[in-house]
């Protein structure tokens, strides 16, 4: 089968690979119709996620129609349209138990080397690295889905693709985001990053009831999408105003209720603490630019909350937790806990509350996942996400 391989920082290759096979009476093998690039797929493209080997094969959004099954699989049969999630969970240990998915006990093969970074592994992720189980990722014809009896959701015939493929991560991914900061009437939210994330923390904070929601960025492409069809209220362009003054004069000195980091480890800013962390990252002396997040904590109101869904992947300097200690104010944070949302969302779908298909500007084949790449990191042609099909 044709899958596009990781090849080392910056190189990707579309290659021709073994197919998938069943390896557990759990697994499911499914012919992938539909995935997409992510933004945290950017990360390990830019060389800041470990433990990648040549040949790795990347992607965890992705979708398709199952055409195999093990035997203790009676959940899905062949044929079956299925979304299937970007963290891995096996349904029966005390973290699935308590509805924390993504934290799962059993489904990292590899979990001593996360362990030794985090002090705790979490789950298995799809074409994440093999700190996170070396999982081959569903950027290919085909995928072997573990736990398959637990993970994949059905989708009801009649829905495109488009409508339902971010399921896989990036809509709950958002909506956790926005569900952290225990919305209330009359609450403004405030949100850095309009990547495709930041536009689904955006428009479920709306879902949620939020009176107001800020969108920050310093792409005007992106912002006019969060205005357009996510429902940000107004926008701020970081390179063109600063955005604590502006969100203190949006909140009549204030600051917002809450704040989301939808921008994670490779964070821009002003050019002076931009540089810093760059110089930085280079020495080895951090890993993460935590830009967003530490503007996130500054302009927080007292007692509010900072929700954090971009993806961070160790050390980070300049952390301001004086600020976050004498404001009393709550971090939430996690990988999504994937199949604690994917439903719920599928039916607001289904009842037309929202189609996730407006943040796609790209659509390619397989075999274009390479340039699919190029185009997202340096943002040409207005790209904000790129769906491959096979």
């Amino acid at each position: 089968m044709k899958a596009n391989c990781w090849m080392g920082k910056r190189k990707l290759e579309v290659r021709d690979v073994p197919d998938p096979k069943i390896l557990n009476s759990r697994d499911a093998i499914i012919r992938v119709t539909s995935t997409a690039i992510c933004g945290s797929d950017l990360h390990i493209y830019n060389g800041f996620i470990p433990t990648m080997e040549k040949g790795d094969i990347l992607g965890h959004e992705f979708m398709g129609e199952v055409v195999e099954t093990g035997s203790a699989v009676k959940n899905l049969k062949t044929g079956d349209r299925v979304v299937v999630p970007f963290t891995i969970s096996c349904g029966a240990c005390s973290m699935c138990q308590r509805d924390l998915w993504s934290l799962c006990e059993n489904s990292n093969p590899n979990a001593a080397i996360a362990e030794t970074l985090m002090g705790h592994s979490p789950a298995g992720l799809f074409g994440y690295s093999h700190m996170l189980g070396g999982f081959a990722g569903g950027q290919a014809e085909f995928a072997r889905v573990p736990f398959a009896d637990v993970g994949p959701l059905k989708v009801p015939a009649g829905i495109p693709d488009e409508q339902v493929l971010f399921l896989s991560d990036i809509f709950p991914t958002g909506y956790m985001g926005a569900e952290m900061c225990n919305i209330r009437q009359g609450d403004v939210i405030a949100v850095w990053g309009c990547g495709p994330v930041g536009q689904f923390a955006i428009a479920s904070a709306k879902l949620l009831g939020a009176e107001r929601v800020i969108a920050i960025d310093r792409f005007p492409y992106r912002l006019q999408m969060a205005a357009d069809k996510a429902g940000a209220t107004e926008t701020i362009n970081y390179e063109e105003e600063s955005v604590l003054e502006r969100l203190l004069e949006l909140t009549g000195g204030r600051g917002p209720d809450a704040c989301i980091d939808a921008v994670g480890l490779e964070a821009h800013g002003p050019a002076a603490i931009y540089a810093y962390d760059r110089a930085k990252q280079a020495l080895m002396l951090e890993t993460d630019r935590p830009i967003a997040l530490r503007e996130a904590i500054i302009a927080c109101r007292p007692g509010g909350t900072v929700s954090v869904i971009g993806v961070y992947g160790g050390l980070v300097d300049k952390f301001p937790l004086g600020a976050l200690m004498n404001k009393s104010l709550t971090i939430r944070t996690g990988q999504t806990h994937m199949h604690r949302y994917m439903r719920p969302l599928l039916e607001r779908i289904e009842r037309g509350e929202i189609d996730p298909s407006f943040v796609i500007t790209h659509r390619m084949k397989l075999e274009d996942a390479p340039k699919g790449f190029e185009t997202f990191v340096h943002k040409r042609e207005n790209c904000e996400k790129v769906v491959l099909s096979a």
